[in-house]
């Protein structure tokens, strides 16, 4: 089956709302291709890889988390990116791209699928009053000890994971905040709220005397890693709404 570039784009935006959001990056079409879309492939990032396998899967259409025109780049079309660009207008391919949009939607987002690799069954934002900060946060109905938290995160992403546990490394963990990809800087929000433990991608040199000095449990899973659920998730439903063909796509990256 067949379905407009703009009703896939406007049942996108139903469904992400990204209106909702101040982000760093257009969301939504960013490269305009061919009229109907029939094969989608999905992705992280829109890196050259991708596109690649894109068109030798003969794709329609690209959905991907991290596209192009971040916020104070150099918007020029030239070296790395001008190839990127011109690789999907030669070959009359769509781009979507969608960044908080699709971190923080509810069931079908990254900070989602990081809860169920979590094994945590019920979830929601941090803060009730604000869903568009990218952080959410859950329970284990039984204390569970970080060390075999990470252990089940580095099975769920088939990679290595940085632990840091808190002073008394023996504590158990009950409740656990976590934001996919750079959000390492909300381990204080996390710690303001009394969080046993937060998890996010990405670690920086501070991150780790916050969670030393502030009592809190903290893993650093890998950007990449942690941000593999959203499209894949939007691309499996809009293949279900559509009747298209999707595939996922995971261009490796140890970042």
């Amino acid at each position: 089956m067949a379905v407009s570039r703009q009703q896939f784009q406007a049942t996108l935006d139903t469904l992400l709302q990204p209106e909702r959001f101040k982000d760093y990056c257009p969301n939504g079409l960013q490269v305009e291709g061919r009229q109907e879309i029939r094969r989608l492939v999905t992705g992280v990032t829109a890196c050259q890889a991708l596109l690649d396998v894109a068109i030798a899967h003969q794709a329609d259409a690209i959905l991907v988390h991290h596209g192009y025109f971040w916020r104070s780049e150099n918007p020029c079309l030239t070296g790395m990116k001008g190839r990127r660009i011109r690789t999907l207008m030669a070959a009359d391919i769509n781009l979507f791209a969608y960044h908080l949009p699709l971190d923080c939607h509810p069931e079908l987002g990254n900070n989602a699928g990081l809860g169920r690799a979590l094994g945590i069954s019920t979830f929601g934002p941090l803060n009730a009053a604000d869903p568009t900060l990218p952080v959410f946060r859950g329970e284990y109905p039984a204390p569970r000890s970080q060390a075999d938290i990470a252990m089940a995160l580095r099975h769920a992403l088939d990679r290595e994971v940085l632990s840091e546990a808190s002073h008394d490394g023996g504590r158990q963990i009950t409740t656990v905040a976590w934001c996919t990809g750079g959000g390492q800087g909300y381990i204080d929000v996390a710690a303001d709220y009394g969080i046993d433990l937060f998890v996010t991608g990405e670690v920086s040199e501070q991150t780790i005397h916050s969670a030393r000095e502030r009592d809190i449990g903290f893993i650093a899973a890998g950007h990449h890693a942690t941000e593999r659920f959203g499209a894949r998730q939007v691309g499996d439903w809009l293949a279900q709404e559509f009747g298209l063909w999707h595939q996922f796509v995971d261009i490796a990256n140890p970042a």
